[in-house]
């Protein structure tokens, strides 16, 4: 492994990563927070997570193409730009607000719904929608960026730093610290997002050389030449559709990753109820506090991730995140306890990382360049659409269940289905990667350079 220095674009690149996560961590309580201030209905709630999750399905395939035609370097920071907006004039709506504003344990006792509820749950949806759209394009160009700020086979170390600081940032440090700033004034969270994503901004934007162009650190003859006219939006994404497909490895990985994300999506829709009515968390710090697990684990996959690759071979850790990720959320979905909530938590945190930072690295060393962004929407299509359709499962088996179940084990039930259905993801994921595929796709790429 090559442990020379990542160089000043990549630091760069770092901080805009933890200026932007840490302020997604501080909204991401503050979101759920205000959300459960409005309202008790699982659906509405469910719906304010489809709107963040819907632009992925939506999005994803033309901001790959997006991507491959504009800087790359350019693209993130504009979207940090339009984010910034969008968290900044929310901030303003809840500030004029917040004081009419009953806490959710209020709501949940059987205080009036406030005045506000509807124009202050319109503007929170439409702003998450924005911010949806915004991330999907933001996400996949700074992804591509990768490539072309360190050399190939420093692509793990520094995917793995990326992912440890961005969930350091937006699941340890974000959420409880937003739990701290929600009991300030609810709009402190959103304003500090917004200051944070124009330095997010300014940092990227900063960012020079080969990055511009969306060129890899040493591009060659054909990497400079401007590609021939275009045929089309459409024929590009066919091509980018056609090369994921026809790649078996990268195929079943966008497939399995569709699958685990829409049972994910469907098991923590309503976490915010699940927190504050099974486990008893009503305070915002506490509530901060519990869901940090998840990060706590990423944190430990980043640092030792590299080493279960190696011990385990990429194919074999892919397989173990998804036995670990299912055992975890089954633990959630039978526990009514805070700690082993969060220890279950940190344990899937972990194999979460394990999992983003094989299947990263492996994109960016297996896709050309000239298609990296088409083909990484393509696979984030797949594998991040399907969030929507999980949202939507999740909320309904809440919205039935209750009048059969009754309250608690309707919000247990979209943790269990989950779970299990990562369980019998298993036998799919231990078969289609094996190793030797692994090995073979890895090779035929380093041929075709």
């Amino acid at each position: 492994m090559n442990r020379a220095p990542l160089g000043s674009r990549y630091r760069r690149l770092l901080g805009s990563a933890v200026a932007a996560n840490l302020g997604d961590g501080l909204v991401l309580v503050a979101v759920m927070w205000l959300a459960s201030s409005l309202t008790r209905d699982p659906l509405l709630i469910t719906l304010l997570g489809l709107a963040s999750r819907l632009p992925w399905l939506v999005l994803s395939l033309p901001a790959g193409v997006l991507v491959d035609r504009v800087d790359r370097r350019l693209l993130v920071g504009t979207m940090d730009l339009v984010r910034c907006a969008a968290v900044a004039a929310l901030g303003v709506l809840v500030w004029t607000q917040q004081d009419a504003l009953p806490t959710p344990a209020e709501l949940a006792g059987g205080a009036p719904t406030p005045a506000s509820a509807p124009l202050l749950l319109a503007g929170l949806g439409v702003v998450t929608l924005v911010l949806g759209c915004a991330e999907v394009v933001r996400d996949n160009a700074a992804q591509t960026l990768m490539p072309s700020l360190v050399e190939r086979d420093q692509l793990e170390r520094a995917n793995s730093r990326l992912w440890g600081a961005e969930t350091t940032m937006n699941s340890f440090v974000g959420p409880p610290l937003g739990g701290v700033l929600v009991a300030v004034a609810l709009a402190v969270p959103f304003l500090t997002h917004a200051g944070l994503l124009a330095v997010s901004a300014v940092l990227v934007l900063g960012i020079g050389g080969a990055a511009r162009r969306g060129a890899r650190a040493a591009p060659d003859a054909q990497d400079r030449r401007p590609r021939p006219a275009r045929a089309g939006w459409r024929a590009e994404l066919a091509e980018g559709f056609g090369w994921l497909w026809r790649h078996r490895l990268l195929r079943t990985l966008a497939l399995l990753l569709g699958v685990m994300n829409m049972l994910s999506s469907a098991a923590f829709v309503v976490v915010v109820l699940f927190v504050q009515e099974i486990l008893g968390i009503l305070d915002g710090w506490a509530f901060g506090l519990v869901t940090t697990g998840a990060a706590a684990g990423a944190v430990a996959g980043s640092l030792v991730g590299d080493r279960i690759v190696a011990r385990l071979s990429a194919g074999r850790a892919l397989a173990a995140a998804v036995l670990v990720m299912g055992l975890g959320l089954l633990v959630v979905a039978t526990t009514s306890s805070p700690v082993v909530f969060w220890l279950a938590e940190v344990v899937t945190g972990l194999a979460v990382v394990v999992w983003n930072v094989v299947t990263v690295s492996m994109r960016q060393r297996l896709i050309p360049d000239a298609l990296l962004g088409r083909v990484n929407s393509v696979y984030r299509f797949f594998g991040w659409g399907m969030m929507s359709a999980g949202a939507l499962l999740g909320g309904g088996l809440v919205a039935l269940g209750e009048p059969l179940l009754g309250r608690e084990a309707a919000l247990r039930a979209p943790v269990l289905l989950a779970a299990l259905g990562y369980l019998v993801l298993l036998p799919v994921a231990w078969r289609h990667l094996h190793p030797e595929r692994v090995a073979a796709a890895e090779s035929a790429a380093a041929g075709a350079r």
